[in-house]
């Protein structure tokens, strides 16, 4: 499906193969096409006035350059829903911050070239309706609604927005990051790692589709294979039955917290049960390294490997009595 604002009219065939080979038709080298979860959408030029409706595209666009002229809030008490990874690049920049449902009126009041729904899980009959407003670029077929890989939202924004060249140092740069850290500990790679949060009674983990998996995948941990049978075709997390957490018993337990906050997560009894409570391999994220993992893009990763180094360190060398220092300070020892 052709987004119907951003279908370009055909030309009729020059006369003649040697006028086609001399002439090609000039619209034709300036359509950018995207084949997405919806269908296609055609760009007749690199876009600049970009509406950022999906929960971390901000980032992506804020890396090449662009400056959203909405954004989309999800969560946090950051100014124009940046984390602070990011400010920097807004400059001047005072986005318009969308909060809620889609509002299609304001989207239309700001006038866009390009609406960016990677990510925004809205609805094939939202995508419609904004597709009348400007072409709407939804993740790739091949991915779930939020389990686009940052290199790949990276990459179709920056084919979107003519910002290849800069896309691509920095996909070399973090890809780079993450070798040099595989290379540094090599005792990490092939272990189990999870992320998993416990909030009003409830402990859940976040299954290979997710950014905090798929980051622990690059650093090169893999899923327990108990959670990894787990994963549904759309699932990019699982509960877990409180009185059976051995599913998340892994060599390295993360345990994410949007509020910074391990009273709950302390008070868990069934936490006891788990061999890397036992053994000192836990590690706990506070809110703002639980939103650098939660985000997951091309600004906010390397951030979170920085803090996350250490603590992993701590956790897997294999003496039990090495404090965690994060374990330590939630209260989780």
């Amino acid at each position: 499906m052709t987004t119907p604002l951003a279908s370009l009219s055909r030309r009729g065939f020059l006369a003649g193969a040697a006028s086609l080979l001399a002439a090609p038709k000039l619209h034709a080298a300036k359509e950018l096409r995207f084949a997405h979860a919806y269908g296609e959408t055609v760009l007749a030029a690199p876009a600049r006035r970009v509406v950022s409706l999906g929960y971390t595209t901000q980032d992506s666009l804020l890396a090449l350059g662009i400056v959203p002229q909405a954004i989309r809030y999800w969560y946090g008490d950051h100014p124009y829903g940046v984390w602070p990874w990011a400010q920097p690049l807004l400059g001047g920049g005072q986005p318009m911050l969308m909060t809620g449902e889609v509002s299609i009126e304001t989207v239309a009041s700001l006038a866009p070239d390009l609406i960016v729904g990677i990510g925004s899980g809205i609805s094939e009959a939202e995508y419609a309706l904004l597709s009348q407003i400007a072409p709407v670029l939804m993740q790739a077929p091949e991915f779930t609604t939020y389990g686009m890989p940052w290199d790949a939202e990276l990459r179709m924004l920056a084919r979107a927005t003519g910002t290849s060249e800069r896309a691509e140092a920095l996909v070399a740069d973090l890809h780079g990051r993450f070798e040099a850290l595989r290379a540094r500990h090599p005792d990490w790679q092939g272990q189990t790692a999870v992320c998993a949060w416990h909030e009003g009674g409830q402990t859940s983990a976040f299954l290979g589709g997710d950014s905090r998996a798929q980051v622990l995948r690059e650093m090169g941990f893999r899923l327990p294979e108990a959670l990894a049978q787990m994963q549904g075709t759309d699932d990019f997390y699982t509960a877990l039955s409180p009185e059976d957490l051995s599913p998340i018993d892994a060599d390295l337990l993360l345990w994410i917290s949007d509020g910074g906050q391990a009273d709950d997560l302390a008070a868990l009894a069934m936490r006891r049960t788990l061999r890397a409570n036992a053994e000192g391999r836990e590690a706990f994220c506070d809110a703002l390294l639980s939103g650098a993992l939660s985000f997951g893009s091309v600004l906010s990763v390397p951030y979170a490997l920085k803090r996350l180094e250490p603590e992993i360190s701590a956790a897997l060398d294999g003496d039990p009595t090495t404090v965690v220092p994060s374990a330590s300070e939630a209260g989780l020892l």
